[in-house]
This record gives C-alpha cells, sequence and structure tokens, in this order.
C-alpha cells in the first residue's frame, strides 16, 4: 500500500533550512560562474536524444510522444545544451559560456539536482578544471581530484587484446592477473611522480596520451589531485581528459572534454545533492 504522504524512492525532498542551504549553495556558484562569463539557460525536461549521453540505456526514462518517437527525461545535459545553443537558438545568440541548475533523472524514479556548464568551441582542459578549482575554493573545501584520459583506458585494451568491460567495470583484480609490469605501473598511478615512472615501460602505442595526461596534471593549481589513467568513466561523450571531485563514497563533480556539434568543448556537472551532504559534514 501507498499512502497519501509518500514520495517514490531516489526522488528529492527540501525543505526549511535544507532548501535555504541548497539555494545558498546554488547562489555562490552562480556569482562565480556569472564573473566568469557564463550565462544561465533552462532547458526542457524531455529529450530525443538522451541516449547518445547515457553509457546504459537502461538508466533512462522512456516514453513515446503523439508521433510515436521515443522521448526521455533528462538523465544529462551537455549535449542537449550544446544542440540547443547552436541549432535551436544559434541565431540569436552567438555566446559560448553556459551554466545551468536543474535536476536529471534516471530509471526508476531516481533524480538528481546538478549545477552545470558547458564551454562551447573550447578546448583547453585546463581552463574547466582551474574554474572547478574556484568553485571548489569558493565553497571551502578540498576534496580530491581525480583526472583520467579516456583513451588510454581504449589503448590499452587494444594493446592487450582486452575487453573494454573489464574497465568500464573497474575489475583491477583482473588486470593484476596478467602480470603484466607496465600494466601494473599504471594501475598503481596515483601522482604525477607514478605517471613519468610509468611512461617509462609503457609500449609506444600509449605514451602520446599518457604524456597528455602527465602535461594537464603538472599545470593543475590544485593540493588534492590523483591521476587515475585507467580509470573509464559513465559518459559516452567524454572522449579526452576528464575528471571527477570525489570525497569518501560520494562523487561531487564529473566533468571533460567532448565533441559535439563539429566542435571540441568543455563542461562539467556539479552534483548538489552531494555537494550538501559534504558541506553538512
Amino acid at each position: 500500500m501507498i499512502f497519501e504522504h509518500e514520495i517514490p524512492k531516489g526522488s528529492r525532498l527540501y525543505f526549511g533550512k535544507t532548501a535555504k542551504k541548497k539555494r545558498a549553495l546554488e547562489n555562490k556558484v552562480s556569482d562565480v560562474l556569472y564573473k566568469q562569463g557564463f550565462e544561465e539557460v533552462i532547458t526542457p525536461n524531455f529529450s530525443y536524444s538522451q541516449h547518445q549521453s547515457i553509457e546504459n540505456d537502461r538508466k533512462l526514462i522512456t516514453f513515446s510522444d503523439e508521433q510515436n518517437e521515443q522521448v526521455a527525461l533528462r538523465a544529462d545535459s551537455t549535449l542537449d545544451v550544446v544542440r540547443i545553443i547552436t541549432k535551436r537558438l544559434g541565431r540569436t545568440t552567438s555566446h559560448k559560456k553556459w551554466f545551468y541548475i536543474q535536476p536529471v533523472f534516471s530509471y526508476p524514479s531516481t533524480e538528481d539536482y546538478q549545477i552545470g556548464c558547458e564551454w562551447i568551441d573550447h578546448d583547453d582542459i585546463s581552463d574547466i578544471i582551474a574554474l572547478t578549482a574556484t568553485i571548489l575554493k569558493e565553497l571551502k573545501i578540498a576534496p580530491i581530484l581525480q583526472i583520467s584520459n579516456i583513451n588510454i583506458p581504449k589503448l590499452v585494451a587494444q594493446e592487450l587484446d582486452l575487453d573494454m568491460e573489464l574497465f568500464k567495470n573497474g575489475e583491477i583484480a583482473k588486470l593484476f592477473e596478467l602480470n603484466i609490469p607496465w600494466l601494473e605501473a599504471l594501475i598503481k598511478v596515483k601522482s604525477s611522480t607514478d605517471l613519468e615512472e610509468a611512461i617509462k615501460l609503457a609500449p609506444s602505442s600509449i605514451k602520446e596520451e599518457l604524456v597528455k595526461l602527465l602535461n594537464v596534471a603538472l599545470g593543475i593549481k590544485y593540493s588534492n589531485i590523483v591521476i587515475a589513467p585507467l580509470y573509464y568513466g559513465c559518459m559516452k561523450y567524454y572522449d579526452d581528459i576528464y575528471y571527477r571531485v570525489i570525497d569518501k563514497n560520494l562523487t561531487l563533480c564529473n566533468g571533460g572534454s567532448y565533441k559535439s556539434e563539429g566542435m571540441n568543448s568543455l563542461g562539467f556537472a556539479l552534483y548538489s545533492d552531494n555537494l550538501l551532504k559534504v558541506l553538512e559534514d
């Protein structure tokens, strides 16, 4: 039996002091983004193209419109924002820096609030990481900033003829079982020094992407950095350097570089619900 006062498992409810803290967080981050030249956009809750963003289609909440086209509740904002700005609003604005504050939804009834931004037609990943670091400093927190490169696990899988599912599922134990020294060195990488040593052992087919990751890491002005060359993210569109901000078992942010509508762009999403938990602690 479902009572009148119940809400679906996974949905969010903020009221009183918690609603006030959520609004204060959103305002503080918005102020940083406005000062950096970003403008706000609010996109529809429904989308025709969410399957292009989410690795696992089963996470989408879908239905059919009146023309029998599949519609999904918004599970991710990135590609929709780029399409709306470049295609639908392209004649009225040439602005490239946008942010949004809105929830995303996943099956069966999970609702998560995000504060995200997209820097369209810009490809210097250090700029978006620096912006993320500025926001964390403004919030007076210093969680782990984990930096990865999506091309590295792909090249490793190709070099060793491995199933990509090993990396997608984070099956590190099975990688250790292969007993390959250079692979073990990559698994153990956490710092730039570790990565420099691993590069010396790595096959030539992988070194270029490892050096790219190292150079980005060395250029970041943030104290709590972890390098994870074999980490594989869950978003389809990230295609180069990308990163997570994590605190214990909570993901606070995902961001990175991607291609959409023929352009290299950058973006991130801050997960408001998890940030509020960390700020409360």
